[in-house]
């Protein structure tokens, strides 16, 4: 144990690297709430194009281009999705934008079903319902339908977030020092691949261990509301 600890503290502590793994961690969460949020809003406004496309047929075409979006970022691994937006796309900006839009772009393919199954699961005579009281089926979805929704959407974003938080460990494919790419480099210059790595792997466990009993906590809630 003690041969262990002085290993781990010649590894970070004497060297200063922990501060490159502080900086990894930081550049990690950055990376994925800042996606989580592009993520939210792309996959909201699709939903809604594709909900009220059914009923406007001028938003059809647009419905299609949603459509296309939606299988052409799911069907892109999104590592090659990171290198086409960092070589080609946005060459000039830098590795942590690139990231961020990057995984925003592909988390809101994935969002745009989610909202669209929530908005969906919600009884359609709620929207009849709202439309015989004279409001629009705009309105009617302001008001009526999506705070339905949103009890069914919310835990799926928890959930997302949960796979938006791994899926970042592909960020140093772009020279973006994320948690990951901090212990490769403490690994490759300590030539220590044993606590670098246990170091990576023990940090998203806690944070997916904590993310999982927030969400559950908060289904809890929820539960608990409908119930009222």
């Amino acid at each position: 144990m003690t041969d262990w600890l002085n290993k781990l503290s010649e590894t970070f502590i004497e060297t200063g690297y922990y501060n490159l793994m502080l900086e990894g961690f930081k550049n990690t969460i950055i990376i994925t709430l800042g996606a989580l949020c592009i993520g939210v809003v792309i996959g909201t406004l699709i939903a809604l194009v594709k909900y009220f496309a059914e009923d406007v047929p001028a938003l059809r075409p647009l419905a299609a281009v949603c459509d296309f979006y939606v299988t052409a970022v799911r069907g892109i691994p999104v590592v090659v999705l990171l290198l086409i937006f960092y070589f080609i796309i946005m060459s000039s900006a830098g590795g942590i934008s690139v990231a961020v839009l990057t995984f925003g772009i592909n988390s809101g393919a994935y969002m745009a079903e989610l909202i669209r199954s929530g908005i969906n699961a919600v009884d359609r005579g709620q929207m009849e319902a709202g439309r015989s009281l004279g409001m629009s089926k705009l309105r009617t979805t302001q008001k009526v339908i999506m705070p339905q929704a949103l009890r069914n959407i919310l835990p799926a974003i928890g959930n997302e977030l949960i796979a938006l938080l791994k899926e970042t460990a592909v960020a140093g494919y772009v020279a973006v020092v994320d948690l990951t790419r901090a212990g490769n480099l403490v690994r490759n210059n300590t030539y220590d691949a044993v606590n670098p790595l246990l170091t990576i792997a023990l940090t998203y466990l806690i944070l997916v261990i904590l993310l999982s009993r927030l969400l559950r906590s908060f289904e809890r809630r929820l539960s608990r509301y409908d119930k009222r």
